[in-house]
């Protein structure tokens, strides 16, 4: 039912109540028939649930497998190794999981503990899941709402609605009904909700909805139907697990059939192609993209980005779409004063030259309610410390002038008059000043003059409201400034005679600003094929000013409001939410809507938000990203990642980092399925020429050992590329294997296969024993150099410089002394079927390696040179 659009009377009717509460015996038959007035959970998963989850993924069942495999050989290092990998990937996904599961849990402990309640007429303090519908609410400041009300009284009330609506101040209450049908959330000034605070006034409102059916309620509804979807990283490692478990098990049951048709013996078969199997498997993979994850996510920490859940570091890499929240993300959070109109003239921060305007900062300084707290911070409406802050930064603190010029009277400010006055002794020879703020349009009818440094002078209507106009069309929130002289206090503070016959000193426009280096980071994501966008519950002008201010939109462009958004349907939406840059007064199922109609249409949405009302959107963006500052523990709890300066800027350093991260483990499957098709070209090329088996079950293990270790995990560590912000992020549909990696995988396998085989044809046929040692060397070696070639898509190693990833250069160098001591340690020899080479065999082997690191350096040379003369052309 729409309270909102009844009188309060005719609410009290419809929920057979009065102004005095309920009776007691009524409240209880109440209780028992809604309910609780309390958050539920939904049923949740069992945290083994939650654990043994983590095994379903069918890359993990393959390492199983695969280690299985390896013990039945007797490789119990290999087995070790796996089921260390597998165990820490499943207990990294488990915590992550189980603390997600806590968003419910937070909305639950927004509740406040007791409420007080009219019952029979008299205040009663109850527990808050015991208040019903129809109960009558006493509400104060400092108070947080316990239910939704309908407002039945109001003396000056302001409600805090930032957490629920994203309103940047507290918004003034008043208890007339309203009549327009579709009223967004946060324009209802005659309601108050659920998990709400009380910032400034009192009043009371009866309850018209308690528990899961307030607006809290509904939240924490859509958080426990939203599923969170895969990351990016998931999905293409998914697809790629399964495609290469089916290619593996082929080639193996080929290779095992070939040698079987050449007479070889039926064992050493079955044993070299499960050897195969457990090489061409890249079981190092999820330990390579947990590291890298985990790196990434140290780093961000530093540049104030918290990761919550180790996947979003590189899902911000894929990201195209950034729906952000206005205040405190894009904006400081703060009011402050953006010019100042006085003297017949207009003062705009920024500017070097501020005008001698000492009555006008004077009253500023003194007609305010601001107060400082033990901690010295100020404390008050928003409005009003904007108002101090200039007033103290031009020289007039209030704590100076209140006590040379004190208070002795004050009419407070409310909602009809939309003024507030106050009486000061000391200021002008003996006679007592009142200053009077207040919506402009007022204070024009209720001024004879304009105060200005040569004298009064009578008010120009149509500047003031000119000026008035056009900083409220720039988002301003504009205030008037007034004064009037008593020769003594005025024994009736009657309004109409007290805010009269006044001269105007001037009005202020205050707004949040914008951050200073928003504008800079909306720069970066645009260049970095990244859309910005904001969606806010401010007012529709606000957020053009804001997102226009920082280059989100045009300054003349669309807003597109809740109401709306309600009004379109989902097929009309997504056709159109592409081209919008900017959204006001949205409700919570509306940002939700938003992100789906984006993932609808095959985007990657990041989704940041401070408030209750964001947490169904941040569970189902692709990547969460709440405030840390600001932020509610329920936004927290739903998201993916925390900015702990709560600045739109940290999130583009994240996304420079999750693009890196995303580029090392390219790497590192261009490294590692490169070198394991080059093992698996070995074997199956060598029947066709004739050769025997160029390796021994023991010598694939050994190189899946040693090359896809501590080189693999060694490219975590390589640097982000020049490049990495000038890109457009990767196609959401796009394979991993995309822009030349499937390609370069092909060529180079089949080129490290060719080179192995070529080196045993020579070495069988020219007599040398130590062949299948060569083979063992070359095969070992080439990846060595093939991952230093591959650290750079296109840049040269020799520009790169060879130490600029030191943990890889030392990787390849154990690697090396590790395959030599396999070769010239005696008790090693009978361990891994080697013998040791003579110099001019090991000449050959190492001059056979540098093969695939010439190749793939000429290789990017041609890219550079097709680069550099596309940038001719265009």
């Amino acid at each position: 039912m729409n309270y909102h659009q009844k009188k309060s009377e005719d609410v009290l009717s419809a929920l057979a109540t009065s102004a005095n509460g309920l009776s007691n015996s009524e409240a209880a038959k109440r209780l028992l028939e809604y309910g609780p007035n309390e958050i539920k959970e939904a049923a949740r998963r069992t945290p083994l649930g939650m654990f043994l989850d983590q095994f379903r993924d069918f890359m993990i069942i393959i390492l199983i497998v695969a280690a299985i495999i390896s013990g039945l050989l007797g490789e119990v290092a290999d087995t070790i190794a796996i089921v260390v990998i597998v165990i820490l990937n499943a207990i990294m996904g488990f915590v992550q999981e189980y603390r997600a599961e806590k968003a419910i849990e937070a909305l639950r402990l927004m509740a406040t503990p007791a409420s007080t309640v009219l019952r029979e007429g008299v205040p009663h303090s109850v527990p808050t899941h015991e208040v019903v519908p129809g109960d009558v609410i006493l509400l104060e400041a400092g108070k947080v709402v316990p239910a939704d009300l309908r407002l039945i009284e109001s003396a000056q009330i302001k409600i805090e609605e930032a957490a629920l609506t994203g309103e940047s101040v507290p918004v003034e209450k008043n208890i007339a009904p309203l009549y327009e049908e579709m009223v967004p959330l946060g324009d209802r000034r005659n309601m108050a909700y659920k998990g709400t605070i009380v910032s400034y006034g009192h009043g009371k409102g009866v309850v018209v909805a308690t528990g899961m059916k307030t607006e809290l309620g509904r939240i924490a509804t859509m958080l426990q139907e939203e599923e969170e979807v895969k990351t990016p990283l998931q999905k293409r490692l998914a697809k790629f697990g399964s495609k290469l478990a089916i290619a593996v098990m082929v080639i193996c049951a080929i290779v095992f059939g070939i040698g079987i048709l050449r007479g070889e013996p039926p064992i050493l078969m079955f044993l070299t192609a499960v050897s195969l199997a457990v090489a061409a498997i890249p079981e190092a993979l999820p330990a390579v993209v947990t590291i890298s994850l985990a790196l990434g996510a140290k780093k961000l920490v530093k540049q104030n980005a918290l990761i919550r859940k180790l996947p979003a570091v590189e899902t911000l890499g894929s990201v195209t779409y950034i729906c952000s929240d206005k205040t405190g993300t894009l904006t400081l959070n703060k009011m402050t004063v953006e010019e100042i109109y006085a003297d017949g003239k207009l003062w705009k921060k920024g500017t070097d030259e501020f005008p001698r305007l000492d009555m006008l900062l004077t009253a500023l300084s003194l007609n305010n309610d601001t107060h400082c707290d033990a901690k010295g911070t100020v404390v008050g409406d928003p409005t009003e410390i904007a108002l101090y802050n200039i007033a103290k930064e031009k020289g007039f603190d209030k704590h100076e002038t209140g006590d040379k010029f004190k208070r002795i009277g004050e009419i407070p400010f409310d909602s009809d008059r939309k003024c507030m006055t106050t009486f000061h002794t000391g200021l002008h020879e003996g006679k007592v000043v009142s200053f009077t703020k207040g919506a402009v349009d007022v204070l024009m009818d209720k001024s004879e003059n304009l105060l200005t440094s040569d004298g009064r002078k009578p008010i120009d209507l149509a500047t003031i409201h000119r000026i008035n106009e056009r900083m409220a069309a720039d988002g301003l929130r504009v205030l008037g400034v007034a004064m009037r002289l008593w020769d003594t206090m005025p024994s009736s503070l009657s309004v109409d005679d007290v805010e009269d016959k006044l001269t105007l000193l001037g009005f202020v426009g205050m707004m949040d600003p914008p951050r200073a280096e928003a504008r800079d980071a909306v720069t970066i994501c645009r260049e970095a094929g990244i859309r910005p966008v904001m969606i806010t519950g401010d007012h529709p002008i606000t957020a053009r000013t804001i997102a226009g201010r920082i280059g989100i939109m045009d300054h003349d462009g669309d807003v597109m409001t809740g109401a709306r958004l309600e009004r379109m349907p989902m097929e009309d939406f997504e056709a159109r939410v592409e081209h919008i840059s900017a959204y006001a007064r949205v409700a919570p199922e509306q940002k939700l809507k938003i992100v789906k109609a984006l993932q609808d249409k095959g985007q990657y949405v990041a989704m940041t938000g401070d408030g209750v009302n964001d947490a169904p959107a941040l569970k189902r963006a692709d990547i969460g990203v709440a405030m840390g500052i600001t932020g509610t523990d329920v936004s927290k709890e739903a998201a993916h990642m925390i900015l702990l300066d709560d600045n739109f800027a940290t999130i583009v350093k994240a996304i420079k980092e999750g693009r890196e991260i995303f580029d090392n483990i390219r790497k590192f499957i261009k490294y590692v399925l490169t070198s394991n098709a080059g093992e698996v070209w070995t074997l199956f090329l060598a029947p066709f020429m004739g050769l025997p088996i160029p390796l021994l079950p023991i010598h694939l293990l050994w190189i899946n050992l040693v090359t896809d270790g501590l080189p693999g995990l060694a490219l975590t560590a390589e640097p982000a590329e020049k490049d990495v912000m000038k890109r457009h992020p990767r196609h959401p549909q796009e394979s991993i294997f995309a822009h030349g990696l499937g390609a370069h995988i092909l060529w180079v396998g089949f080129l490290l296969g060719s080179v192995t085989i070529f080196t045993q044809a020579w070495a069988y046929y020219t007599g040398h024993a130590h062949w299948q040692t060569m083979v063992f060397t070359v095969l070992c070696l080439s990846q060595m150099g093939h991952v230093l070639a591959i650290r750079s898509e296109k840049e040269s190693l020799f520009s790169q410089g060879i130490l600029s990833n030191k943990p890889l250069l030392g990787a390849v160098l154990l690697t090396f002394v590790l395959q030599l001591l396999t070769i010239y340690v005696p008790f090693l020899n009978p361990v891994f079927k080697t013998e040791p080479l003579s110099l001019s065999e090991l000449l050959f082997a190492l001059a056979m390696s540098s093969i695939l690191f010439v190749a793939v350096e000429i290789e990017k040379w041609f890219k550079r040179r097709k680069e550099a003369r596309r940038g001719e052309n265009s």
